[in-house]
């Protein structure tokens, strides 16, 4: 089994640090594939870094051959819904798989992501995905997506800190990471804090392989049809929907 697992951010540091922690929840006998675009923001945070990835996402997935599955590792899943129509393949985003698995072994999970101009996007995809009443927050812990990265930050401890704040004043039973750079921080905070703390990276990783695995594709009845072939100018024409 073939999984692409995409960053849409251009930090390519993240990238590996996704790739490690998708291949390390991925069967021995899955290939991970782990790219980011060229071109758009080093980081996204909040609705404007949004727009700029999403043709960057369709790319990656056009020139990157056969796939089983793809993973698009954005907690905010920026471009699922499109990347679905770009392929009959399953598509998962992070957020959204770590959304269900977190309700399949606690009642009510807290989200701890990066900055506050996260929280709406996230907030607006649980109601989507019908996980509003099972989420009992979603909290910023005040930093960057980009200072993840930074060796000697302190963003560790400022994620550590408010999934306790969670713990005792949502009375949550779950915490779900927030953000994709997070990836190899779960398990260590999961042990510091006695809850299961859940990777989106993990979660989609291991979804992608379920549905592959069960021969399920995405549904081309409606709202996930292929696009209509038609020529899309300027940034856009390289990519062809003919081919998807």
């Amino acid at each position: 089994m073939r999984i692409l697992v995409i960053n849409p951010n251009t930090t390519a540091s993240m990238t590996e640090k996704i790739g490690k922690a998708a291949k390390a929840a991925a069967s021995p006998t899955t290939e991970i594939v782990a790219v980011n675009p060229q071109d758009g923001p080093p980081s996204i945070e909040g609705y404007y870094d949004e727009v700029f990835v999403v043709p960057g996402i369709i790319a990656e997935m056009a020139k990157a051959g056969a796939v089983d599955a793809y993973v698009i590792a954005c907690f905010d899943d920026t471009g699922l819904d499109a990347a679905r129509c770009a392929t009959e393949m399953p598509v998962i985003g992070i957020g959204e798989a770590a959304f269900h698995l977190a309700t399949l072994i606690a009642g009510k999970f807290s989200v701890v992501t990066t900055l506050a101009r996260s929280i709406p996007a996230i907030e607006h995809n649980l109601a989507k995905y019908g996980l509003a009443s099972r989420c009992a927050n979603v909290r910023a812990s005040d930093v960057a997506v980009l200072d993840l990265e930074l060796p000697g930050s302190d963003a560790r401890s400022r994620v550590s800190a408010e999934i306790a704040r969670a713990i005792a004043g949502d009375r949550a039973e779950a915490i779900v990471l927030g953000c994709a750079g997070m990836a190899d921080l779960a398990h260590a905070l999961s042990l510091e804090h006695g809850v299961p703390v859940l990777d989106g990276v993990a979660c989609a990783v291991r979804l992608a392989e379920t549905l592959s695995a069960l021969g399920l594709r995405t549904s081309k009845i409606g709202g996930y049809a292929a696009p209509l072939a038609k020529r899309y100018a300027g940034y856009y024409a390289p990519w062809s929907p003919k081919a998807r």
